[in-house]
């Protein structure tokens, strides 16, 4: 399909009632060139939209009925955004592709190469490992070209998104002065999923910071998987995630020492020159720092970067919306590029202030 093409993409949404599955509802009720045809839950079906998400109630979407996953509607879609656990989508894209029905899945199933990576880090024997080398990882600041002719997206994670953006033209330009770096990242509360918790109940999560996953967060692998490729040797992170309470927003703090001596100046020059034309990513200028809502509700990532001459270290921070470019917003993105369509459409909203 040419770029610029008038289109109408049937879609299809199966775990519709995630807050991933909303927020993809949310933006294609609003796309100019596609429409969400059918939307299936295990758990939800039988449900109209707005029982499930109320924020639906009085439109044409809120009356939508929930689908069971074996709907025979979702063999009529051209495309399928999967938003269920690993393990889930493995079993369903087979089926979706032999029917020439191109995939983006949310979860993890698809953004590791490696069976065994998969399987240490996951506990779980990837279903289907064949699938693994097609998967295309969906991150379009990084794998435009690849996404383009691709039929099975792996939708990255959002710690990944977050870091992968900030740390992609140091590692491209190989100034990485050793192979560890050190991460610190911050989470909104709806990054755990709506799954009850007790450690995400309102008086334990309200007025708490909290580490977790220390050591062995699942999207570790991924992250040095893909900032490998841009190094072009094996690097390794130390990631520490956080819990914060706020609902939305990903704030990760990068530290890392360089080969040479820099300034904030330069630094911030080559993350300008290799961002330029990205709708999507903000490299700001000294004295502007990055911050959460900036980003709220919106596809973009902001970045700022310092250079610490007293130690040759270099900080990045990074934000985006967990949900948005962490999550849905950049599943819409993957699609666009799929369609040849605008990679802004039904995406260059401004965010909300305050």
């Amino acid at each position: 399909m040419e770029k610029g093409e008038s289109v109408m993409i049937k879609t299809g949404i199966i775990g519709v009632n995630g807050y991933a599955g909303g927020e993809l509802l949310r933006l294609l009720a609003a796309h100019p060139e596609a429409e969400a045809t059918v939307v299936a839950s295990r758990s939800q079906a039988g449900q109209t939209v707005a029982q499930v998400f109320p924020s639906f109630s009085g439109t044409n979407w809120g009356e939508l009925l929930i689908s069971d996953v074996s709907s025979p509607a979702l063999a009529e879609c051209d495309l399928i955004f999967l938003a269920v656990p690993h393990g889930v989508a493995a079993e369903l894209v087979p089926g979706f592709l032999e029917k020439d029905i191109k995939i983006v899945d949310l979860g993890a199933d698809f953004r590791l190469k490696e069976p065994a990576t998969y399987k240490d880090w996951y506990n779980l024997k990837h279903p289907q490992p064949a699938l693994l080398k097609e998967a295309v990882y969906g991150l379009p600041e990084l794998k435009r070209s690849e996404i383009k002719n691709a039929r099975l997206i792996g939708n990255p994670g959002c710690y990944p998104t977050s870091i992968l953006l900030g740390l992609a033209p140091l590692l491209a330009a190989e100034l990485l002065d050793d192979n560890l770096i050190i991460i610190d990242s911050k989470s909104g509360i709806s990054g755990a999923g709506r799954t009850a918790q007790s450690e995400l109940h309102f008086p334990e999560a309200d007025d708490n910071l909290r580490a977790y996953g220390l050591i062995r967060h699942r999207h570790i692998p991924e992250i040095e998987q893909e900032a490998s490729l841009l190094a072009g040797k094996n690097v390794a992170i130390s990631f520490t995630p956080h819990l914060i309470p706020v609902v939305r927003g990903i704030f990760s703090t990068i530290n890392l020492s360089t080969r040479q001596k820099s300034s904030t100046q330069e630094l911030t020059e080559l993350y300008q020159e290799y961002y330029q034309g990205e709708p999507f990513v903000t490299v700001l200028s000294s004295p502007d720092l990055p911050q959460t809502k900036s980003v709220l509700y919106t596809n973009r990532c902001q970045l700022g970067i310092r250079y610490d001459e007293r130690i040759n270290r270099i900080i990045i921070l990074s934000v985006i919306d967990n949900l948005m470019k962490g999550a849905a917003g950049q599943a819409i993105q993957n699609m666009n590029i799929l369609y040849g369509l605008e990679e802004t459409t039904g995406l260059n909203t401004p965010g909300i202030w305050p």
